[in-house]
């Protein structure tokens, strides 16, 4: 759910800024006891053992994120992680370092909803302002001149720079899906005109783009038809042309149907067949496939 998305992010970033998955200030072996996958394994457990309530339910994302801190604590003074997928599997059953182990359960521990609150604010929420625009700066700086986290003027202030925060980020979304959106056209471009397509690397962006817009599809496969026809252009058009051009065209996701329809001339030409009935039904002009 979107909430336990975001106790996810808030957990990850409390974590790593507090240094908890880095032991150097407490010893000199260099290795932490905690990390991300430690965080993941205390939602996975936390997604399945509470109840839908509990995460909605008089919604305060500083308490959930309290609470499985302090479980996350109970694990580290009791050395016990249970692997989420594998039996019989303790995370920290092989802890080398109990010193380290039990600084981070106090501190763990020891974290309050008003502290956890006072430490988004500090950390978190004053550092995406300073990225953002000058008036949203402004309410920065009139929010650290008010008397620190007590007043309903410090909370009306607090609420306006988070909503200046949130409507720069939307205004900033469009930008940033066509900056990605350039991103991954051109890489598409630059794979298709260094490495030659064969049909697994085909089959790999297809099931990459499956997950992305359409438009990018369809930005694919005219670029996997120019490859088709510049490879053709310098020579014969080979069957690992013809199974780019068809894997791209009919979208298939099985290497093994591409292969076999090498050696049977019933999927051969079954596969022609289907090709055909794509360019058919296709009523607009070559030119407008271009521009599309």
């Amino acid at each position: 759910m979107p909430e336990q998305q975001i106790v996810y992010h808030l957990l990850r970033t409390f974590v790593k800024t507090e240094r908890l998955t880095d032991s150097a200030a407490y010893s000199n072996s260099g290795t932490g006891t905690l990390s991300n996958f430690h965080i993941k394994t205390l939602m996975l457990w936390a997604c399945e053992l509470q109840s839908r309530s509990w995460w909605t339910d008089d919604l305060n994302l500083v308490r959930i994120c309290v609470e499985l801190l302090h479980t996350l604590a109970d694990w580290l003074i009791d050395a016990r992680c249970q692997h989420y997928f594998i039996r019989n599997c303790n995370l920290f059953d092989r802890s080398e370092n109990l010193l380290h182990d039990q600084a981070s359960a106090s501190r763990l521990g020891a974290v309050t909803e008003a502290g956890l609150c006072d430490w988004f604010i500090d950390n978190y929420i004053h550092r995406c302002a300073r990225l953002c625009t000058i008036s949203v700066l402004g309410l920065l700086k009139d929010l650290s001149a008010t008397t620190p986290h007590i007043g309903m003027h410090y909370v009306v202030r607090l609420q306006n720079t988070v909503s200046e925060i949130v409507k720069r980020r939307l205004d900033m979304l469009p930008r940033l899906d066509c900056y990605n959106y350039s991103v991954i056209q051109d890489e598409i471009m630059k794979f298709a005109t260094s490495w030659s397509l064969t049909l697994r690397s085909c089959l790999c962006w297809m099931n990459q783009l499956a997950k992305s817009d359409q438009a990018l599809r369809l930005y694919f496969t005219a670029v996997a038809f120019l490859h088709v026809a510049h490879k053709t252009s310098q020579g014969f058009l080979t069957d690992e042309m013809l199974d780019v051009l068809a894997t791209a065209c009919l979208w298939f996701n099985d290497v093994r149907r591409c292969l076999n329809a090498r050696h049977s001339s019933v999927l051969s030409l079954r596969q022609a067949a289907m090709l055909m009935k794509v360019i058919a039904n296709n009523s607009r002009s070559t030119v407008q496939l271009i521009r599309d």
